[in-house]
């Protein structure tokens, strides 16, 4: 086995593996530990109370970041016409149909978000099977399916961030990079847990955020304390 180097044995040194950190305190850490060369994705990840193998326990939405993701992402949009126009003038990379839809079947994906006017949908559907697993079908639940366009490709360059539980009742998502003030970090994991909350569904029981950690890519995890986030919120 590999053995560790200088800087990760540093940062794993630097968490209590079984103390609940303030969000503010495990904020710290993590810039404090983000030592890369690159700048380092923060993420999320939230242990949830649902069996998502149920239909009344799926979580799933979509937050606005208050700071953005840090993240430029590639924005693909479905349309035609006037709407087609619109995605343009609102800054998406890609705007396109039928030529679309035959460059993704061709295995040609150079985008990171897809949007679609309802009207395309019919066409979209088609394409089920190549975006759905990574995650890019347009849904009318987290606003990638909307007439109002512009509004959605806006979004989505501003960062806005699709969550979606895995099958373990796990979620993660990444909201923010190390480069961030610690002040921009809190704020947009308080974002965060707050949609994740709002988007608790009917059939949930009990706790519904059993356990909440933080992390950079190559730092260690940080456990939070929820009670933080909700005094945070």
């Amino acid at each position: 086995m590999a053995k560790a180097g200088k800087k990760i044995t540093a940062a794993r040194a630097a968490v209590d593996r079984k103390k609940l950190y303030g969000l503010d305190e495990a904020v710290k850490i993590i810039k404090d530990n983000a030592k890369a060369k690159f700048d380092e994705t923060v993420e999320v990840a939230l242990n949830l109370g649902v069996d998502p193998r149920h239909a009344d326990q799926m979580v799933r939405g979509v937050c606005q970041l208050p700071n953005g993701s840090g993240r430029a992402a590639r924005v693909a949009v479905f349309a035609k016409g006037d709407k087609a126009d619109e995605a343009k003038a609102a800054g998406a990379d890609i705007v396109g149909a039928e030529d679309l839809m035959e460059t993704i079947q061709g295995g040609t994906i150079d985008f990171d978000k897809c949007i679609a006017t309802p009207d395309m949908m019919p066409l979209v559907g088609r394409l089920g099977k190549v975006l759905g697993p990574r995650n890019l079908m347009p849904n009318p639940k987290v606003g990638t399916v909307t007439p109002d366009v512009a509004e959605a490709v806006k979004a989505a360059k501003g960062g806005a961030v699709e969550f979606r539980v895995e099958k373990a009742g796990v979620l993660h998502a990444g909201v923010g990079k190390a480069s961030f003030t610690e002040e921009q970090i809190s704020q947009n994991i308080s974002a965060f847990i707050d949609a994740v909350q709002k988007a608790k569904p009917s059939g949930a029981k009990g706790t519904f955020i059993k356990r909440v950690s933080v992390s950079s890519t190559m730092g260690p995890g940080v456990k939070v304390d929820p009670s933080s986030l909700a005094a945070e919120a």
